[in-house]
């Protein structure tokens, strides 16, 4: 799953790097344009100059500036003009009103014929004072400005100075090269901000998620979020809403356990009155033979009832924090030992074989012997319960210097995957068909109660399970009284029943 920090890194990475692409392909387009302009402007002061020069040297009264001395049919300008123009850069052409070419740059006489005549006839044709124009000659680009020839040269009729024309490929080119040369380091970079940024945006998030974290049960309802130290408002509207949902929570929460406690209190009483007064019936020899069934009956709900009271007052007092623990130092093997007539008990009259495996040695840890009871017996039943006729049950105690484990295993029914992960919640029960509601009716606390007493001793309960093949619950406990002398790996008693 992608986190939010992440998924700003990228956003962060990307948005940057496709700024920087459009930040260099503007500038490269802005860059070529004004390079076409300061051409076109260099073109043009170019043209003005050669224009300056004809009519300069028009008026300086060494004669006409076309000298026809040279040879037949052969027409260009005076050699002291021409030695000026020859100063001027770039491709220079000057036409007579006949239409010849008079002067040529060095750079026009490289042209070939077929390229001479192109821009001849392309000057010869512009019809402006000052025209821009863009030609092809031999294979190659060229930008040229023509002007009209000044007054003072009525043998002139124009002139026009050419560059070869800037290429924008070349400045695509140049992007392209320095943006592979530079994109990595930017996204390096933009990838490290991106992650700090986020990283102090999110940082009051993620305080905001561990103590929401903290908030485990119904107990830790009482603290809230601190919104002063939230800087953006966002977060601050939403921790003040998180608190308010908070509070609710909790009075919600302390209204039910008033009322379980209250009701669980309140019920003892009639419910060990209504047991007696069923109880001395029974023993009544006045009572007649009809009268047993419909009271055996009734002592069996009042004993359900009785159990189902004392479960949810000692859920009650534990989630008011009420319940205490009186620690000492127990022997599991002998309390497991101790449990075991009881569970033979129980899996004689289900048809149950169970089996009693203990360590060679003391297992001491300190603990509530009563709660560690209660848990091992809470266990058995259920193993018992589910157990069909002709299954096994396996106790199982094993130690070592830091926790000691009980595990308690059947050949039952099984728990379906999808069940697993709920069997420790309240009031929680599986399909029906598990439950053997004529046998032995449950009330969905045991586990609950057995996963408070393992987690009050700072231990953990398991389950493993596989449908029609057998469940296995595991308790660890630390051990807080430490035996020397128990071998690593000693024999193990087995007792069956």
């Amino acid at each position: 799953m992608r986190s939010l920090r992440g998924t700003l890194t990228v956003w962060y990475t990307v948005a940057l790097a496709a700024a920087v692409l459009a930040f260099g392909l503007t500038i490269t387009v802005l860059q070529r344009r004004a390079a076409v302009l300061a051409q076109e402007e260099r073109l043009a002061a170019l043209a003005g100059r050669v224009s300056g020069v004809l009519a300069q040297r028009a008026i300086d009264g060494h004669g006409p500036l076309v000298d026809l001395s040279f040879a037949p049919r052969i027409r260009q300008l005076r050699i002291d003009v021409i030695d000026q123009l020859s100063l001027i850069p770039g491709l220079v052409l000057v036409l007579d009103t006949t239409g010849s070419g008079v002067y040529g740059s060095p750079e026009v006489q490289r042209l070939t014929v077929a390229g001479t005549d192109l821009l001849r006839n392309r000057v010869a044709s512009s019809r402006l004072d000052q025209q821009r124009f863009a030609i092809t000659l031999d294979r190659t680009d060229y930008e040229f400005v023509a002007q009209r020839a000044p007054a003072r040269t009525p043998s002139i009729l124009a002139v026009a100075v050419g560059e070869p024309a800037i290429e924008a490929g070349a400045s695509f080119e140049r992007l392209g090269t320095s943006i592979l040369l530079v994109l990595p380091l930017i996204l390096l970079c933009a990838a490290l901000l991106g992650y700090i940024l986020s990283s102090r945006a999110l940082r009051p998030v993620s305080q905001m998620i561990d103590e929401l974290e903290a908030i485990t049960d119904g107990r830790s309802l009482h603290r809230r979020l601190l919104a002063g130290a939230l800087q953006a408002e966002e977060l601050a509207r939403l921790s003040k809403a998180l608190n308010a949902l908070l509070a609710r929570l909790e009075t919600s929460f302390d209204a039910m356990r008033r009322f379980v406690a209250d009701a669980s209190h309140e019920l003892k009483t009639p419910l060990m009155v209504m047991r007696a007064g069923v109880e001395r019936t029974l023993t009544d020899p006045k009572t007649s033979p009809e009268a047993l069934l419909p009271l055996e009956e009734t002592l069996v709900g009042v004993r359900h009832m009785t159990e189902l009271v004392d479960a949810l007052l000692t859920l009650a007092r534990v989630d008011e924090g009420r319940m205490e623990l009186h620690r000492e130092p127990v022997n599991l093997g002998d309390l497991l030992a101790e449990t075991f007539e009881t569970a033979q008990i129980l899996g004689e009259e289900a048809g149950v074989d169970v089996t009693l495996e203990l360590p060679g040695g003391p297992v001491v840890v300190d603990a509530d012997g009563g709660r560690i009871r209660q848990l091992v017996m809470n266990l058995v039943t259920n193993a018992v319960k589910y157990t069909p006729a002709g299954g096994k049950v396996w106790m199982t105690l094993t130690g070592t210097p830091q926790a000691a484990t009980i595990s308690v295993r059947d050949t039952g029914i099984g728990i379906a995957p999808g069940d697993v992960a709920r069997v420790f919640d309240r009031f929680w029960r599986a399909d029906p068909a598990r439950s053997r509601t004529g046998e032995r009716p449950g009330i969905g606390l045991g586990l609950a109660i057995s996963k408070w007493i393992a987690e009050a001793h700072g231990g953990s309960i398991a389950v493993t399970s596989r449908p029609q093949r057998g469940t296995t619950f595991t308790v660890t406990l630390p051990r807080q009284v430490a035996e020397p002398g128990l071998p690593a790996g000693a024999a193990s008693a087995v007792i069956e029943s």
